[in-house]
């Protein structure tokens, strides 16, 4: 019981490690990984056994292990093992000579994470007679003894080193909230006290009474979001209250509040402060004067006047925001303070030496260090209690003014100071003011933001460090490239970027492993970084992209840098025990230019060495006007497209334009053609004939037609299975698509997956497409059509088929291209051309669809013809699919 517990115990502390991997399938692609390559069978669990990953190893061969598998042995292993201080994995041997199990626990803490489970079937076994049972055979998957040995300290390894980072990633993460937090917390204090250094600031008004109260009440109801601030003042008689001056935002109503009943004006006419928030109050009575004063929270402090309350400051708000917030009430009291002093020295006038002790006593209350000083000869005026306490040492020294002159200018405003010697930062709020006595002063208020300073400090160092390589990052890279460009302005003098792409790296990547993707990315940036002049420029910003800096000051040896950094990729490179070349491009600009921007500079840089790709790769290409001319906007269409692919393709968006039977009655609506549409986040609505092609030169028209594909088929599922059984789905098909080694499956596994019925999923091919390779393209069609699927012929006319070859592809659909019907009603050739395609589909029993149709005349010459399905604007424009649904599945819409 006491190892359950435990165990329980022990997984609760590692759940967001467990959600951090989960989430990331890194345990997924490890496990498949180690699968592959070391003929093993595995699977990955929890500190509770629980699985996390499902077992897996050759499928022909998995069962059989299963049946094989002493639970109890595992079991037993998995507890030594995730309870053990001294071992972490454990390899042992089973009934069978030939079959070895091991059980690996990942720990973070000295806590298990996650625990392998591994078994392997050897081939080099010795020793057989001392077993009970018979050695296992006919199995595929073997591997010798050491092997298995050395897979299983791997396994360990990887797993360890992927824990680290997982904890060093959530600690990162935490560490930048806390920071955030601790931001917002400083910038509000400093708000706050900077509205309450304007408050103070009316105490030497010269102005009406009334206008300062009124400007108080302004400051105090703006900075806290308040509905009313206002002053009422008791009447002659004792009963009556009566508001004298107030204020209110924009939207608020004096009525209730001016004209307060008796039960009301009892009710504001408290000893001490009342604080009420509308779901904190218990008493019905107080909730019914709430109501009837249309508040939601409220504060009430009587102002003293003369050693007597004959006033009362109210504030109040119309909306529920929750509790008041401790903050807000210390604000509103010293407000109130700094209103009662104004109200006593409104009374006495001349008692200047009780106004200086009231606001000695205020200043001493409000939480910062406040100095008041002559601006010309620095005469002391003032220091509160917190300013003398915390810079006793400089009064002592007479160092005060020295210290605060590194942020003073000549009038009023806010800077950062640091004391050295302490190691502290302060906020400088500093403002010209007349002192009580009338001398003109200059008013300095300090905060404490050392706590800010040092997280940001440790967010920096997080921010701007690649984890994987240890160099700087793309964010370090863009500030110091600015930093650079500067000073080469400054001393007009130049420096070199140079951007450099790794040649076919994921070919490593995807042969190798990512993990040893991860050895190569580090040890080529440890060879760029020792290369002399440029140890402290190097940046990686990319998968397998880097950026080098070369400053103005090593400008003068550029020419050997880059020489430098070009042997380092001729030698080959020592990868999972062989030796493997990978060669770079690398784009070089000067800097400063006439548009000095860092993300111009970068971006001429990312051209040219996309000139270098285009020039066969492993080589150096200077930018030029030639090369920037045109890359800028495929730049940011590239950027922005794989950014869409890699986040799930939301961006993108499956549009439908109708397909209509215009011989039936009703003209009824029989499918739709699916269209896909490139709504950029960044870029805005991007062009079908702009998107297209580029995802096509980037390999990404198959993964993004692939999902459209399987949008199309699970949308036209349900409209089936939804009241409108008959509806088809029209979906184009590439050139590059089209020719997927397994586009058959692809085609295959989306029927199957979205459960839709073949017969109404139909694949457009172009004309020019089908006849480019006649013999593979009629083995592919042919192969899709006998899974169900129909096949239509699109664009035709538009290029040069003949007969023989729409007679040889097995196609059900021919749609005619709209420039055929774009003058139909006077164009006889494209009514007769429309004719004959139309008895030719007849003749080799197809169907015939016109595209296009965009007038009525158009319509009704084509209902005259043999053309049933028409689409086109006359009928609807490409729609969302609620929009599609709601006009022509209104049964579905309206479930």
């Amino acid at each position: 019981m006491g190892n359950l517990e435990n165990a329980v115990r022990q997984q609760e502390e590692t759940v967001p490690l467990l959600q951090s991997l989960m989430e990331g399938k890194e345990l997924e692609r490890w496990q498949q990984h180690f699968c592959n390559i070391a003929n093993v069978f595995m699977c990955c669990v929890d500190s509770m056994g629980n699985p996390l990953t499902k077992f897996e190893g050759n499928r022909e061969e998995i069962d059989r292990i299963k049946a094989l598998i002493n639970k109890e042995q595992f079991w037993d292993m998995l507890l030594r093992v995730s309870e053990s201080t001294l071992e972490d994995q454990a390899i042992e041997t089973t009934d069978y000579p030939n079959l070895r199990f091991a059980v690996i626990s990942t720990k973070a803490d000295h806590k298990p994470v996650v625990n392998w489970l591994i078994c392997g079937v050897i081939e080099d076994f010795q020793d057989a007679e001392e077993y009970e049972k018979a050695p296992l055979e006919g199995f595929y998957s073997q591997i010798s003894e050491k092997q298995f040995a050395k897979v299983v300290d791997t396994l360990r390894d990887a797993s360890n080193e992927l824990i680290r980072y997982k904890q060093d990633t959530i600690s990162a993460q935490a560490q930048s909230r806390r920071s955030r937090c601790s931001e917002k917390e400083m910038e509000e204090n400093l708000h706050r006290s900077q509205a309450l250094m304007e408050v103070m600031q009316l105490l030497e008004s010269e102005e009406n009474l009334e206008k300062v109260i009124q400007k108080l009440f302004e400051t105090v109801g703006a900075f806290l979001k308040l509905s009313f601030a206002a002053l009422y003042c008791q009447q002659a008689d004792g009963q009556g209250l009566e508001l004298t001056t107030g204020w209110k935002e924009k939207k608020a109503d004096w009525e209730t509040l001016r004209n307060l009943d008796e039960e009301s004006r009892e009710f504001l006419k408290i000893e001490k402060t009342l604080v009420l928030s509308y779901d904190a109050i218990r008493s019905k009575q107080e909730r019914l004067q709430m109501d009837k004063l249309g508040l939601k929270a409220i504060v009430v402090i009587p102002v003293e006047a003369e050693k007597s309350v004959k006033r009362y400051a109210f504030f109040g708000k119309t909306y529920n925001d929750g509790a008041w917030q401790m903050e807000e009430i210390r604000f509103i009291n010293d407000s109130v303070k700094i209103l009662q002093s104004i109200l006593n020295r409104h009374v006495r006038k001349n008692s200047l030496a009780d106004v200086i002790s009231s606001l000695e006593t205020i200043l001493d209350n409000v939480g910062s260090a406040i100095y008041v000083s002559d601006p010309e000869n620095g005469e002391k005026f003032f220091a509160n209690k917190s300013m003398r306490h915390i810079f006793e040492r400089e009064f002592r020294e007479g160092s005060i003014e020295t210290f605060l002159a590194q942020g003073l200018t000549l009038e009023s405003g806010i800077s950062e100071i640091c004391h050295s010697a302490r190691e502290r930062w302060y906020d400088l709020y500093h403002t010209q003011v007349k002192w009580v006595d009338g001398r003109p002063a200059r008013l300095c208020a300090l905060y404490d933001v050392t706590e800010k300073k040092v997280y940001q400090k440790k967010s920096e160092q997080q921010t701007y460090v690649d984890l994987l390589t240890g160099l700087f990052n793309r964010m370090c890279c863009e500030k110091d490239l600015e930093k650079y460009v500067k000073e080469a302005q400054e001393a007009k003098s130049k420096g070199a970027l140079l951007y450099l792409d790794l040649d076919d790296f994921k070919h490593i990547n995807e042969g190798l492993g990512h993990q040893y993707g991860d050895v190569l990315l580090k040890a080529i940036s440890h060879s760029i970084q020792s290369v002399e002049g440029i140890e402290n420029t190097c940046y990686r910003v990319g998968g397998d992209e880097f950026v080098i800096i070369i400053p103005p000051e090593r400008y003068r040896r550029r020419k050997r840098i880059i020489a430098s950094i070009k042997d380092i990729f001729k030698k080959p490179w020592f990868l999972k025990d062989s030796d493997y070349y990978c060669t770079m491009s690398m784009g070089v600009v000067e800097f400063p230019t006439a548009d000095g921007a860092v993300h111009e500079l970068i971006q001429r840089a990312d051209s040219a060495m996309y000139e270098a790709k285009k020039r066969g790769k492993n080589t150096v290409a200077n930018y030029s006007d030639d090369i920037g001319t045109n890359s800028g906007k495929r730049l940011d269409m590239e950027k922005n497209m794989r950014d869409a692919t890699a986040r799930g393709y939301q961006e993108f968006e499956v549009y439908f334009q109708p397909i209509i039977d215009i011989q039936k009655k009703g003209r009824p609506c029989t499918g739709a053609e699916a269209l896909i549409r490139w709504n950029s986040v960044e870029l805005g609505f991007i062009p079908p004939s702009e998107f297209i092609p580029l995802a096509e030169y980037l390999g990404l028209i198959n993964p993004i037609g692939n999902y459209v594909l399987n949008e199309a088929c699970k949308i036209c599922r349900g409209w089936n299975d939804n009241g409108y059984p008959d509806y088809k789905v029209n979906v184009n098909l590439s050139v590059v698509q089209l020719l997927q080694s397994d586009i058959v499956e692809i085609v295959e596994r989306t029927v199957k997956e979205t459960g839709i019925n073949p017969h109404n999923l139909t694949l457009e091919v172009t004309e020019s497409l089908a006849i480019n390779d006649m013999e593979r393209m009629k083995a592919i069609l042919t192969s899709i059509k006998n899974l169900g699927v129909r096949i239509a012929l699109d664009d035709f006319g538009t290029g040069y088929s003949s007969l023989n070859h729409i007679r040889e592809i097995p196609f059900d659909v021919i749609k005619v291209d709209q420039s055929f019907i774009k003058d139909l009603d006077r164009d006889a050739y494209a009514k007769s051309f429309i004719k004959m395609v139309g008895d030719l589909a007849k003749a080799i029993h197809v169907n015939l669809c016109v595209e296009g149709v965009e007038t009525q005349k158009q319509y009704k010459i084509l209902s005259e013809m043999s053309v049933s399905m028409v689409q086109g604007y006359y009928f609807d424009r490409p729609m969302k699919r609620e929009a599609f649904e709601k006009k022509y599945t209104p049964h579905i819409s309206s479930l």
